[in-house]
């Protein structure tokens, strides 16, 4: 009897997949064979519920057979299957310490599957998954649910962003970081809202917040994932959409040529129209406009607050049980707050002063942090301690070659933040570096040095400051910057640009034939109570110009005393500077007039937009201006580079290597550092060949073939040796015909005689 009921129940298990598919069909027709399924269901999970723990290899197989069959088929059953989806998950929420892989992992399947069709909704599988996720103790089981919870976010998110989901999975992440601060249970808190931060699909203030929690967390996983996602939670942001970008666009012109030399099926012209539809949705795309991704330090609330809680909690308490790494990352990461947001923690300053040591362990990455918790609104007086305490720690003639470089790079990336830290005294000691024979020691004094002929050249002797500075010291161009002060938000050289602008309609319209007097935009602009309005009857078509007084001479008096001088204003057709002259008759001159430029603004950002070309052109026309264009193509470079170093962006951090700058260059290299630093920056070469075996591995990753010509080249000589032979023994008659023949053959278009193409 036994055997039979094996047999019969391996019968029913079999013909599940076939009775599956009839179903799928027409589900009215076998409802009988489904409920008689069902019942079977039923009866084996009454019998798995009274013993979990001690149920058979088989039992456990014809119930996950079960489970699969009925959840392929609750969508077409709902009455039926009313109850299913509660009862796996009390299964799951139950018992899943107590179950085998195998089922465990057809349950999670199951309710997958179940949210798919709609059955159950997302919010219900994410409460069932995240309890389980940080209480089971088995690792498959945390990997699965992760993996799960992860898809199931994006799916939800793949269309249309889903607020109200995106709120709740932010909530129970936060109350799980919050709740209990020296649990483990927060480091899924921080991979999920690390990975969705990743994948753009969280880029809210809310998901920083979870983040902002978990740095200030008591247990030491936690404060590392949450300090790693602030240091490098963007770039990895930035990486994944550029490795997306840069995937292998699918070779259209490949495939048709495929196509067209193989055999025809439905198959592949299917696979042809999802590449053309892959391509079209892929150009959609590039012309989408970019989304707007703040960094996650620009979404913080409270950032002071946040950095102070920070060094308080974990840099300044003794009872901390970090260590040094840790604090490193903190350390980095308060001070990158501090410079960006241009915060006030002074006590961070003092913090230092223990660390400034060339014996310190990653004492360069100390110098960094000091560098970008330096901004314009620190007290001077705070700074100048410090730079003092590097220079004679760092900078001396009895200090390695590397220490000093180190110590001269850290002093220049501090006074590029705040010069006036520097006093006059060091200064010049520094500057007297740039004579030293270490390259590294050199670079980064005169790099000290040109940085204070830009910002403070009245600290420098004569000898330093260099023509550009001397001459902008005497014209009072180069003033001595005040604390706190900030500069005008204008555009440098702004003007240039308006000059070329109307220069280049000028020339436009002599091109035309039109007069060079008009306006460039033929349009009349009125002005009324709304604003200004320009009417567009007034084009170039529209006919002729109209005849406006000249209003040359017109004086315009600043009092209404009139003994001040007047002052008059001629305006310039090709320029857009505003430009006073003022006439001085106190002066003995002889009756000689003199003329003074007095105001020089450019109103071109005011009236219209700047694009991209604008903007290019704007710094070629300052390049142009400049004295660098006369010097050499290399000097040029290093130039554009230097400034691009002072011009860092705020965002970008200041690492260790920019603080170590030229120092491995002070000590010897071995021949192979110095390929590798030839070949840094470079893409990789493969081995020389020639043209033509770059030619073939082009064509043959086309799918082409060779040409004839190609083919006989590749034939044994025995096959060619008669042929050869017969062109030997022609006659000068036979010779003659075939030339002939070719004669002809060429003139009615080939062999194929193709006369019409």
């Amino acid at each position: 009897m036994g055997r039979r009921k094996v047999g019969a129940l391996e019968k029913v298990e079999a013909d599940l997949p076939n009775l599956q598919y009839k179903i799928r069909r027409d589900p009215s027709s076998y409802k009988t064979d489904f409920e008689t399924q069902y019942g079977q269901y039923e009866s084996q999970r009454e019998l798995f519920m009274q013993a979990p723990s001690s149920a058979t290899d088989t039992g456990i197989i014809s119930f996950c057979d079960l489970i699969d069959f009925v959840t392929h088929l609750a969508d077409c059953y709902p009455e039926t299957t009313v109850d299913f989806p509660t009862q796996m998950v009390a299964i799951l929420t139950t018992h899943h310490p107590d179950l085998e892989s195998d089922l465990r992992e057809k349950i999670v399947g199951s309710l997958v599957l179940l949210r798919k069709k709609g059955i159950i909704d997302s919010s219900k599988l994410l409460q069932t998954f995240f309890p389980i996720l940080t209480t089971t103790p088995s690792k498959s089981l945390r990997t699965l649910l992760y993996q799960k919870i992860l898809s199931n976010l994006r799916s939800s998110n793949s269309k249309n962003t889903n607020h109200p989901l995106n709120r709740a999975t932010q909530t129970i992440l936060y109350d799980l970081v919050v709740s209990d601060r020296t649990s483990p249970k927060g480091v899924w808190a921080v991979k999920i809202t690390r990975e969705l931060w990743k994948r753009q699909i969280w880029t809210d203030a809310k998901a920083v917040g979870i983040m902002k929690e978990a740095c200030l967390a008591d247990n030491v996983k936690v404060i590392s994932g949450g300090v790693s996602f602030f240091l490098g939670g963007d770039k990895e942001r930035e990486e994944l959409e550029d490795e997306s970008s840069d995937e292998d666009a699918l070779d259209l012109g490949k495939m048709k040529h495929q196509m067209g030399i193989n055999k025809k099926s439905k198959k592949k012209a299917r696979a042809m129209e999802n590449a053309v539809a892959t391509v079209k949705k892929k150009e959609r795309r590039k012309k989408q406009p970019h989304p707007l991704n703040f960094s996650a330090f620009h979404l913080l609330h409270d950032p002071q607050g946040f950095a102070e809680t920070l060094f308080s909690k974990h840099l300044q308490n003794a009872h901390s049980r970090l260590n040094l790494e840790q604090k490193l990352l903190i350390l980095q990461l308060v001070t990158r707050l501090v410079g960006l947001h241009k915060l006030t923690i002074l006590p961070l300053y003092s913090y230092f002063i223990k660390y400034l040591t060339p014996r310190q362990p990653s004492v360069t990455s100390f110098l960094a942090s000091l560098a970008q918790a330096t901004h314009s609104l620190i007290p001077p007086e705070d700074l100048e301690p410090l730079i003092q305490k590097i220079a004679n720690e760092f900078v001396s003639e009895a200090a390695a070659a590397e220490v000093a470089s180190a110590g001269l790079n850290a002093i220049r990336e501090i006074c590029v933040r705040q010069p006036l830290a520097m006093n006059t005294t060091l200064l010049q000691d520094l500057v007297m570096y740039k004579k030293s024979k270490d390259k590294g020691v050199m670079m980064a004094s005169k790099g000290l040095l040109s940085l204070y002929r830009e910002v403070g050249a009245d600290m420098l002797k004569k000898r330093d400051r260099g023509k550009d500075a001397t001459m902008g010291l005497k014209s009072h161009e180069k003033t001595e910057r005040r604390f706190g002060e900030e500069a005008l938000g204008e555009i440098k050289g702004l003007e240039l640009l308006e000059k070329w602008k109307e220069q280049e309609q000028h020339r436009k319209r002599l091109e035309l034939g039109l007069t060079a007097e008009a306006n460039a935009d033929d349009a009349e602009i009125e002005e009324d109570d709304d604003g200004w309005e320009v009417d567009e009857d007034d084009t170039d078509d529209s006919g002729g110009w109209i005849n406006v007084d000249s209003d040359n001479d017109i004086n315009i008096s600043d009092s209404d005393d009139d003994k001040r001088p007047s002052k008059r204003i001629k305006p310039e057709s090709t320029s857009g500077v505003v430009r006073s002259t003022c006439e001085d008759d106190d002066k003995e001159n002889e009756g000689k007039e003199t003329t003074d430029l007095i105001h020089e603004v450019s109103t071109l950002a005011s009236k219209t937009i700047l694009t991209p070309a604008d903007h290019a052109k704007l710094r070629e026309l300052q390049l142009e201006a400049s004295v660098n264009k006369l010097l050499p193509s290399s000097q040029r470079k290093r130039i554009a580079q230097q400034q691009a170093q002072l011009q860092r962006h705020a965002d970008d951090p200041l690492t260790a290597t920019e603080i170590e700058g030229l120092a491995s260059l002070s000590k010897k290299a071995s021949r192979a550092d110095k390929i590798a630093l030839a070949k840094d920056g470079k893409p990789e070469r493969a081995a020389h060949r020639s043209t033509q075996a770059i030619r073939k591995e082009k064509k043959d990753s086309q799918g082409k073939s060779s040409t004839n010509k190609e083919k006989a080249r590749k034939k044994n000589f025995l096959m060619t040796l008669g042929k050869a032979k017969g062109k030997q023994k022609k006659s000068l008659v036979e010779r003659g015909r075939v030339l002939k023949a070719h004669v002809e053959r060429g003139k009615r278009g080939g062999k194929r005689g193709n006369k019409g193409k």
